[in-house]
This record gives C-alpha cells, sequence and structure tokens, in this order.
C-alpha cells in the first residue's frame, strides 16, 4: 500500500521545440579551463555550465504536531519537466507521462533578497502560511544539489506552523503550480516514504531527514 496520496494526474505536450532559441530561463556558459597548481602539465579542457538570473534556492521544512503530538510535515506536489521528458516518446507519440514530484516547498532567492526572506516568500506561495523571515531557523549548512552543471547552492530552513492558518496558497502564477496538492504526513511516513522511492527529490530527503534529526 503506498505511503503516500496519490499524486494529481498530469501530462505535458510538447507544443513547440525552441531549442535554438538564445534567450531562456536557463544560460548555457562555455569556459576552456586549466587547473592551476597540480603537478604536472597543464592540460587545458573545455568545460560547459548552466546559469540563470536567481541562482541559489531556499528550501522549507513546515512542519505541526498531530493530535497525538507527532511530528507531520507539509508536502506539495510539483511538475518537473525535465523528469518528464527525460526519455523519449513512443512513435507518433505527442504526449508525455509527466514528472510528478512530492516536494516540500522551495523557490528561487532573488538578486538581492535575503534567503530567509525568500522562504517565507515561498512558503505564503506554495503552501499558504504567512509567516515572518525571522521565524525561520536554518536547517543545517547550505548544500549544492548538482555542482557539476550549476553553481546553485539550496539554503534549507525549518517552521513550525500551525495548521488552522493555512490559506488556499496564490502560486506564482506559473501553468506548472497549477492544480497542486498539498498534503500534511506524519513525517516518520515521509521518511518511509523516501526509503520506498515514493518521494524521488533528492533535497525533500535531505530536508526530512534533517529536520527528524533535531525534532
Amino acid at each position: 500500500m503506498a505511503l503516500l496520496p496519490e499524486l494529481p494526474k498530469v501530462a505535458l505536450d510538447v507544443v513547440a521545440d525552441r531549442s535554438d532559441e538564445r534567450e531562456g530561463f536557463l544560460s548555457l556558459q562555455r569556459y576552456e579551463l586549466a587547473l592551476v597548481g597540480v603537478a604536472g602539465a597543464i592540460r587545458p579542457f573545455r568545460y560547459d555550465m548552466v546559469t540563470r538570473r536567481a541562482l541559489d534556492a531556499a528550501i522549507m521544512a513546515a512542519h505541526h504536531l498531530d493530535a497525538s503530538g507527532a511530528p507531520c510535515v507539509y508536502l506539495r506536489s510539483a511538475v518537473r519537466p525535465p523528469a518528464a521528458l527525460r526519455d523519449p516518446p513512443a512513435a507518433g507519440a505527442l504526449r508525455y507521462a509527466a514528472g510528478a514530484l512530492w516536494e516540500v516547498p522551495a523557490g528561487l532567492i532573488e538578486p538581492g533578497e535575503a534567503p530567509d526572506a525568500a522562504a517565507a516568500r515561498e512558503l505564503e506561495e506554495e503552501l499558504g502560511f504567512t509567516v515572518n523571515a525571522g521565524a525561520l531557523q536554518p536547517l543545517g549548512p547550505s548544500a549544492f544539489p548538482a555542482p557539476a552543471f550549476i553553481g546553485e547552492r539550496h539554503y534549507f530552513f525549518h517552521v513550525r506552523v500551525d495548521p488552522s492558518t493555512r490559506a488556499e496558497p496564490a502560486g506564482d502564477g506559473s501553468p506548472l503550480e497549477e492544480g497542486a496538492h498539498v498534503v500534511s504526513v506524519p513525517l516518520d511516513r515521509a521518511l518511509a516514504a523516501c526509503r520506498a522511492g515514493e518521494v524521488a527529490d533528492a533535497k525533500t530527503e535531505l530536508a526530512l531527514r534533517r529536520l527528524a534529526e533535531i525534532l
């Protein structure tokens, strides 16, 4: 039996392939690099990396206690096109099974924005909780999710919330956030779901495991 609720039934259609366009959310940088200070001959090598206007992200574990006093955590469904489109479709097929994942809320930190301020803003947009930035507590050190191709850092936070104060999240206007499901599940069940492969998002598992260590 599944440990988490069923994810929303969504799919993606590839309407157009705009891979040749230079402008977009991500930018590709191509360098010729050389390791300095390493013994032996210098061997230049080519390296590609990805950048974007807002590079880093805030990751939030919002939690509360249930009637029995057990910790619970909020998860949110998210559609991730790279996960959905990573495998080629069947011949002639236009529709891909969408990469819908259970995740803790997260969002990009705008240039000049403090990580805890971004966390508070994203918490309201994605879960519907309004909290002061000062209420968000660090949840371990920052981490690089994919350092081989992007210099993005993840800043982790946790906050205790009151379920009775949650409003319907407004989202950020993106089609990817329309119809997202928000659920509260016991923390031990969420961790069991990680072990069972029902939570495939790495930052979510890291946040849940860190949260379990401090509660």
